[in-house]
């Protein structure tokens, strides 16, 4: 329990944040499925969408904190290399 006023203030906006975060987080992991589910589908057009969707949604999420901006990176390029090898 806060003791001052500046402190509940920090837990109310923590509280908003940790759940900008989660909701920020949660898209991520249902992009990242969506692909592989396209790649397992076989269906190369769907799986180049999904790409570029889940690389907008990583470069945005390290653009407002929610992960590093290193991880973003490193996730992306592992995409591109899972797509390359499901076609190739």
């Amino acid at each position: 329990m806060p003791n001052t006023k500046s402190a509940s203030k920090r837990l109310r906006s923590d509280q908003r944040k940790r759940l900008h975060n989660r909701v920020a987080k949660s898209r991520l992991h249902t992009l990242e499925k969506r692909l592989d589910q396209a790649l397992a589908g076989g269906d190369k057009e769907q799986a180049q969408k999904a790409l570029q969707a889940a690389m907008s949604l990583f470069d945005k999420a390290a653009k407002s904190g929610v992960i590093h901006r290193n991880k973003a990176s490193r996730k992306k390029s592992r995409l591109v290399a899972r797509i390359q090898r499901a076609t190739a």
